[in-house]
């Protein structure tokens, strides 16, 4: 009896992995497929004009950082690949940061209205997801270039004597970027404060406690995974941002996105551009193993 039952579970698995066999199979060649790809590339050599000759080197990935001198050949700091990097992180958290400090009053907003208002600031908050990046990204350009909607309104009102110059800086890349990812850090923190029992206020001003220690005490713990959440939605495609700095940055201000576009195109590098893609993955999945880490411990504590 013992036996039949062995069978008929070692059927029930072999059944399980049939029927999952097609969604493997084009997981694997839509996604472990490609990536693997770009890894061998990775650690080959730099053909002449473009592609790559199948023979093992690590200059891919010595370029990342290091680069040869052009009178000695010596090999010295990459100073454009870091500062890159450098750019690429720093707009990400300040952009992670800004759409926090903008979002989560909105999203308390929200959350405190009546049902049906709060249906209708979802609605509008959600919009700008019907339209394509690109079309959002030439709609801020049109707002802050020189002779845009903001430097126009600000010289009729006599508050400037000559145009802002925002285009091609990192301020323009700060403007876009935050008004692009701004939802993404709404919705997590609006569905964890929608959860808040308010209850818990009226408990702290009862115990004397003033707003800033309800909001560091009370609120911003419990609200802390909706935080994390937002913050990782932000910062990871901020990180390979490609669009936005394309078009805000005009090609002087150029992100890890940008640089690995670049690598494949006119530097004809195949192997350091797969580098850098790799690096780019490397770095988005310890940010999203953190967030799984602290969330995990979070739920293991209660």
């Amino acid at each position: 009896m013992a036996t039949l039952e062995e069978e008929a579970e070692v059927q029930s698995r072999r059944n399980a992995w049939l029927l999952s066999a097609p969604a493997l199979v084009v997981l694997f060649a839509a996604a472990a497929g490609p990536l693997i790809i770009v890894l061998i590339y990775s650690f080959l050599t730099p053909a002449t004009y473009g592609n790559v000759e199948w023979i093992f080197s690590l200059e891919g990935w010595k370029g990342i950082v290091f680069q040869h001198d052009i009178f000695s050949d010596n090999l010295v700091l990459a100073d454009a690949n870091l500062v890159i990097f450098w750019r690429s992180v720093k707009l990400s958290f300040i952009t992670t940061v800004l759409t926090f400090l903008v979002g989560f009053p909105t999203a308390w907003f929200i959350a405190t209205r009546s049902p049906r208002a709060r249906a209708l600031w979802l609605f509008l908050i959600t919009i700008p997801f019907w339209t394509n990046l690109l079309i959002r990204t030439f709609a801020i350009n049109q707002i802050i270039r020189n002779e845009g909607v903001l430097n126009t309104l600000l010289l009729k009102v006599g508050v400037i004597s000559e145009p802002i110059r925002l285009t091609y800086t990192d301020t323009a890349l700060l403007i876009g970027m935050v008004y692009v990812y701004l939802p993404l850090m709404v919705l997590p923190l609006f569905a964890t404060i929608d959860r808040f029992d308010m209850r818990l206020l009226e408990a702290g001003y009862d115990l004397y406690a003033n707003r800033w220690q309800i909001l560091r005490r009370i609120i911003l713990p419990i609200t802390r995974p909706g935080i994390i959440a937002g913050s990782i939605l932000v910062f990871v495609p901020c990180l390979g941002a490609y669009v936005t700095p394309r078009i805000l940055g005009g090609g002087k201000n150029m992100m890890i996105g940008n640089f690995i576009d670049l690598q494949f195109g006119q530097g004809q590098n195949w192997p350091l551009g797969s580098a850098l893609s790799i690096t780019l993955l490397i770095i988005v999945t310890i940010a999203l193993l953190a967030y799984v880490r602290t969330i995990g411990g979070e739920n293991r504590h209660g």
